[in-house]
């Protein structure tokens, strides 16, 4: 083992906050102390970022009226969203898709305007702004579950209509609503999979060795 590694109990942590991660759509209220709070930001601003760019950009939404806005977003996408699923329209009608109106705390995450300057690491692959960002909400997530705060990631929504409701500049972009807040209990599996919405594939499927479809 290496001299760097964590301890025993240090990775066992490491690797239950993970694996015990969820897409939270329930919460219960109450509220995030602001010592807390300032923890999970900072661990969200200590995500990796191409080029050290940091293009990520929260939004805390404090006042009722954005958040009732916001949800009629996410509404009005969630119905569009059936539609275009077909047959499996009233099966998704039937899924909680977001606790905006029950979390304790309700943020934005976005991308920052003026990006195209940023070239080192994104020259060929310029989504790797949003990679840096959905790095970011992942540190947030984790560092939320070992707080024992869920977190839920809502991209049921028309990006300009929210960046124009939340006064965004041209060139930023939102791509997450995030709910956030303490919550009754943990799924015990993601709440897809919990509610016969899909199956999680085994990691097996997305291994190859060399070229694409050779099996390791």
């Amino acid at each position: 083992m290496s001299d760097h590694a964590y301890s025993d109990a240090e990775r066992a942590a490491v690797y239950r906050a993970i694996g015990e991660r969820r897409d939270m759509r329930h919460f219960a209220g109450g509220e995030v102390a602001p010592e807390l709070l300032a923890r999970l930001l900072a661990a969200a601003h200590q995500a990796p970022s191409v080029g050290l760019m940091q293009p990520w950009r929260f939004i805390r939404i404090t006042r009722t009226e954005l958040r009732t806005r916001i949800q009629a977003l996410v509404e009005d996408e969630r119905v569009r969203t059936a539609d275009a699923l077909n047959e499996r329209s009233d099966e998704f009608m039937k899924l909680k898709v977001e606790g905006i109106n029950d979390c304790a705390e309700l943020w934005v995450a976005a991308l920052m305007d003026n990006r195209e300057p940023h070239i080192f690491g994104r020259r060929t692959l310029p989504e790797m702004d949003l990679a840096s960002l959905a790095c970011a909400i992942q540190n947030l997530w984790l560092a939320a579950r070992a707080e024992g705060l869920g977190m839920g990631w809502v991209s049921l929504f028309e990006p300009q209509a929210l960046a124009e409701l939340l006064g965004m500049p041209a060139g930023a972009k939102p791509v997450a609503v995030l709910c956030l807040g303490p919550v009754i209990e943990f799924y015990p599996a993601p709440m897809l999979v919990l509610e016969n919405w899909a199956e999680q594939r085994p990691l097996s499927e997305m291994l190859y060795e060399n070229h694409w479809g050779d099996r390791p």
